[in-house]
């Protein structure tokens, strides 16, 4: 299964492991249906690498949680991040998947489809109000009606540019580009200036990138991929003139984010996507470059960033579904979510709570100004990797990106290839 989205990480960097992977009970099994009964009884509540940085805290969650509900006990389990995705899907497929998951959209998906994971449009409808309409929607799957997880941490990030390299290419600094024509026009023109020395992308296009450029990525039923339309060509076609131009890096076909996060630490590369947890790093390692970093919005054809999003699932066949929907809903509710991002560099997904002073107060520092920008962003985020794209979906969309960056293939055949290759894993899922 999927690990990649978990990696909320990538985005956030998350300091500490931070995927979070909630799971309960495994005595499960024919469990009942209604979730409006009274909140008691054993649950088991999983989590991810998680124990060695936030003990007390989920601790002191615990115990508030029973407190409120005599009669409750919330047994703990934290598990190494190693493997995880293969521990649920044992899980699964034993039937000993715990009470309350903390899941990805993209490992939500296969338990959704299992019967396995609880439809909280049914039975937490009442708490749908209290999240972000876009961090709601996210695990829903193509296909099914219903709503899968509660919604937990979000993340997005801006994009970072070096002042310096923007000024020795004649361009302004204080006028980064805002959008894909004046990208794609900055990065030929630092090319062009620097002999192909200075590359302003580090990365190939992936289906998030598609997605923000308002290519369609699925039909509507959600039975197969659609990123190989006009639009789809035209930005690969893009980034091609951008490689051939040495605009985008020659190592972005094997780049991961450290390898495209270090050259822009080392001033090789122009632009760079980040998180407020990466000015720390630009201040210790590169002081030279924050001294001219620059910060700008994500770039959108649609007008909505990318979010990343993790989710706390209930299963579907837990015998105690009134304490596991409210033990879901309570780690997921405003005021323990905002706590929780006070810790770690994470967003709250409740409705209300990116409004808060410290989200939007300015205090002058540039960590402020990226949290600030962030969650003012967030706001009408979506999460554009599709639910069911694949880790294996992914490899062969970069793989035929590859092709069509190297000549080896047209942009069409490439993403023709492509959506070929990802509806036929798609029916392999089932």
């Amino acid at each position: 299964m999927p690990v990649s989205r978990r990696n909320l990480a990538a985005a956030l960097a998350v300091c500490v492991v931070l995927p979070l992977s909630a799971c309960g009970s495994g005595d499960d099994g024919g469990g009942s249906s209604d979730a409006s009964g009274k909140i008691e009884g054993d649950i088991t509540f999983q989590t991810w690498n998680l124990r060695a940085n936030f003990k007390d805290y989920f601790e002191g969650l615990i115990a508030d949680f029973e407190k409120k509900y005599p009669g409750t006990n919330v047994k703990w389990v934290d598990q190494p991040a190693e493997g995880y995705a293969d521990k649920i899907s044992a899980d699964a497929a034993g039937g000993t998947l715990p009470d309350v998951v903390n899941v990805s959209p993209d490992l939500v998906a296969p338990l959704a489809k299992a019967g396995l994971a609880a439809d909280l449009d049914k039975d937490a409808a009442q708490y749908k109000k209290e999240y972000l309409d876009g961090a709601w929607a996210s695990h829903r799957i193509p296909g099914m009606g219903g709503t899968y997880a509660f919604p937990w941490y979000l993340n997005t990030g801006p994009l970072f540019y070096n002042k310096s390299l923007f000024k020795e290419a004649g361009l302004d600094a204080d006028q980064p580009p805002t959008t894909y024509d004046e990208l794609f026009a900055n990065a030929l023109t630092i090319a062009e200036k620097t002999d192909g020395k200075v590359a302003t992308l580090a990365n190939v296009p992936t289906v998030e990138d598609f997605g923000r450029y308002g290519v369609p990525l699925m039909n509507d039923e959600g039975t197969g991929f659609a990123f190989n339309d006009a639009k789809g060509v035209e930005l690969l076609t893009k980034y091609k003139e951008l490689y051939d131009a040495k605009a985008l890096d020659p190592q972005a076909l094997t780049a991961t984010p450290e390898s495209s996060g270090k050259k822009f630490l080392t001033e090789a590369v122009a632009m760079n996507p980040g998180s407020a947890l990466d000015l720390g790093n630009f201040k210790k390692q590169a002081p030279n470059l924050y001294k001219n970093i620059g910060i700008t919005d994500q770039i959108t054809s649609t007008g909505h960033v990318n979010m990343y999003v993790m989710g706390v699932m209930v299963n579907s066949q837990t015998k105690r579904k009134p304490a596991a929907v409210a033990f879901a809903h309570y780690v997921t509710d405003a005021e323990h979510q905002m706590s929780f991002a006070k810790k770690v560099a994470i967003f709250p997904s409740t409705a209300g709570s990116l409004d808060d002073p410290y989200f939007t107060k300015e205090d002058g520092t540039d960590e402020t100004r990226v949290r600030i920008a962030a969650a003012k962003s967030l706001k009408n985020a979506v999460n554009y990797t599709p639910v069911l794209f694949s880790e294996q979906m992914k490899t062969e969309l970069r793989n035929e990106v590859a092709k069509a960056l190297q000549g080896k293939e047209s942009p069409k055949e490439a993403l023709d290839n492509a959506v070929e290759a990802c509806d036929r894993l798609l029916q392999q899922q089932g």
